[in-house]
């Protein structure tokens, strides 16, 4: 892994628009109103809700992905 002094920084850059465009989907299943470019109005429960399911999301698809092998 490399260093960065920026936490926030992708491990894999090519794959930065297909997590934008899953944190937009998932913000309208909940109905969290996810704009482009800066989201500093959200309340702190709307942005965690948002990585919260991202999250579990993810965590289902790599169960998935290990159980079928």
């Amino acid at each position: 892994m490399a260093s960065s002094s920026k936490t926030n920084q992708m491990e894999v850059p090519e794959a930065k628009a297909a997590m934008d465009k899953f944190k937009t989907e998932v913000a309208g299943e909940l109905g969290v109103n996810l704009k482009e470019g800066y989201n500093g109005d959200l309340t702190s429960k709307e942005a965690g809700s948002i990585g919260g399911e991202m999250v579990r999301r993810m965590i289902k698809a790599q169960e998935e992905t290990m159980s079928n092998q």
